[in-house]
């Protein structure tokens, strides 16, 4: 019987993320052939609640046994026990942040291999558990076109125009040596994973961004561009 049973279907940017699976999304000769992508599946805290309350005895027997034996501190019982229901969400919780970490640091990867809770508590497993697990570090891998979109967003946004090639070469190495500098840092903690989040790029480019002549005159003309429509004032 798979885990992924119980997953729900729907999305929530608020909750975890259950699953996440290699999908064909067609044919394009210019590009090599088959094309693929990744889809996934979410829930939020209530929704995995719920769905624990649900699972039948003998499910939520064996999904204690599967937090067991990937190094959870639970009893192996079909009967509702809120030890397990919180281990369960702390495990997808490690499953969310994985996945994340995954799609920011080596993308490529969720088009080849399905992610679920089975199939990351059976790594858990064999890498020896979730109490053995070790403190491991993920920079953000930042590329040139990454850097230039990011910036061109935050200029046209702040300044009210995109970014020169100087400015991109200049923030690409700037970004690049801050996010190697300040990577995620997830750590074991009482049979969770805890992420402490590293560099922010569009925050740190919104702050030096904003702090430009160019933005501070865009920001003043938007204040007058408002207090002109209020009054009837033709521009």
């Amino acid at each position: 019987m798979s885990l992924t049973e119980f997953n729900p279907e729907a999305t929530s940017s608020a909750g975890f993320i259950t699953s996440s699976t290699p999908v064909s999304t067609g044919y394009d000769p210019a590009a090599g052939g088959v094309q693929y992508g990744s889809r996934q599946t979410g829930a939020t805290r209530a929704d995995l609640i719920k769905q624990y309350g649900l699972m039948k005895p003998s499910f939520r027997k064996a999904l204690a046994q599967k937090l067991k034996d990937a190094g959870y501190k639970v009893p192996v019982t079909g009967k509702y026990n809120t030890l397990v229901r919180d281990t369960f969400l702390a495990a997808t919780e490690g499953l969310s942040q994985e996945i994340q970490n995954i799609q920011q640091n080596d993308p490529d990867r969720l088009l080849r291999v399905g992610y679920d809770l089975e199939t990351y508590l059976k790594d858990l497993s064999a890498t020896g558990g979730a109490e053995g697990s070790k403190r491991m570090e993920y920079p953000s891998v930042l590329s040139k076109g990454d850097v230039a979109e990011l910036l061109n967003a935050v200029k046209q946004d702040l300044t009210g125009y995109g970014a020169t090639d100087d400015e991109v070469n200049f923030y690409y190495e700037k970004l690049r040596s801050k996010a190697l500098k300040q990577p995620t840092v997830v750590t074991p903690s009482e049979g969770r994973q805890v992420t402490e989040s590293g560099f922010n790029p569009r925050q740190f480019l919104i702050e030096k961004i904003s702090s430009t002549d160019a933005a501070k005159e865009r920001k003043v003309l938007d204040a007058y561009d408002a207090f002109a429509e209020v009054f009837g004032i033709n521009l």
